[in-house]
């Protein structure tokens, strides 16, 4: 195990490397630039400045410079600690994502554990007990868990929410507690509030993952092993979460790695619509403005949480299988 760990956190340093050029080319990429941008905000609005002032303002966000160097400044700062000044807030990368970073967990890691306490329990029902009514059930419902999109589920409830009830579903707080600090009273208005948008997230993730437990389990009950262990007179309940449990999930183990970052980057589009406060929306407004330093930051989260996703994934395999441990 510790030989494992040492391998993979040689890694991080060479993987986030080449994931920081990457996402620096990709929010260079977009034809113009912030200012283009921002000369068409201007232009929008009856105003404009001189060419003085155009590369006056090209030299203070370093737009002048050639991408290496542009580049390898960013990449300082963040060595640094210093995510860089967004060019369209004027306030620190980093403080703009702190507040909003803490909530994003919280909702995705709500997400993920929500996923996974439905997810393994009905992916077992239904392979012990397949063809069973409630295995159809459990059929349906994650059919349409994965092919109904999360936005257009959030969509759906908050129309029912307030047609049913007239209750406005929206954000993480309510109004008195948006701007509140940090007290036992806020905490319990967030819990009051984040329900919903957890079910929204975690709804495709756990119609997913309850296929995959449910596929894995029936391929494992037929193997020789368990038809021993159930001759050798090893009760149901013990012979099934014993053995075949901990090879089938194996699969799900593997799929932190990119699961943890999916709920971040895939509640966008969800917290545009249910207008929560958390980093999708911030992203968005940086990419449509091409704010290419609070992009590029927020982007390196996202990839830093796929490393840290994977590392997990792999020290899960390695305690959960002993023959992954053998091979390393």
């Amino acid at each position: 195990m510790l030989r494992v760990l040492i391998q993979r956190l040689l890694l991080l340093p060479l993987l986030l490397a080449v994931f920081s050029l990457v996402v620096f080319a990709l929010v260079q990429a977009p034809p113009g630039g912030f200012l283009t941008s921002y000369l068409s905000t201007l232009a929008s609005s009856g105003s404009s400045i001189d060419a003085a002032q155009v590369e006056a303002l090209r030299r203070q966000f370093g737009l002048d410079q050639p991408f290496h160097v542009q580049y390898l400044r960013w990449v300082q700062n963040l060595l640094h600690g210093n995510l860089g000044l967004s060019l369209e807030y004027q306030r620190p990368n980093a403080e703009l994502i702190g507040q909003y970073l803490l909530l994003t967990v919280l909702l995705a890691l709500f997400s993920f554990v929500l996923s996974w306490v439905i997810a393994i329990p009905a992916g077992i029902y239904s392979a012990t007990h397949p063809r069973s009514i409630l295995d159809y059930v459990l059929t349906v419902v994650n059919y349409i868990g994965v092919a109904v999109p999360n936005f257009m589920l959030a969509l759906v409830l908050m129309w029912w929410a307030f047609a049913r009830f007239g209750l406005s579903i929206t954000g993480l707080f309510s109004p008195e507690f948006e701007q509140a600090p940090w007290t036992a009273a806020r905490w319990l208005d967030l819990l009051k509030h984040i329900w919903l948008p957890t079910i929204v997230l975690g709804i495709a993730g756990t119609a997913r993952l309850t296929r995959v437990m449910r596929a894995n389990l029936l391929d494992e009950l037929h193997k020789p092993y368990v038809v021993t262990a159930r001759a050798k007179g090893l009760t149901e309940r013990r012979l099934i979460v014993k053995y075949p449990v901990r090879v089938a999930i194996n699969p799900l183990v593997s799929t932190i790695g990119w699961y943890l970052p999916q709920l971040f980057s895939g509640s966008l589009i969800v917290a545009t619509v249910m207008n929560l406060p958390n980093i999708g929306p911030l992203l968005l407004r940086a990419l449509v403005q091409q704010d290419m330093y609070l992009a590029g930051s927020v982007l390196m989260i996202y990839c830093f949480f796929t490393v840290v996703g994977t590392l997990i994934s792999d020290l899960l395999l390695a305690w959960v299988d002993p023959r992954i441990r053998m091979e390393r």
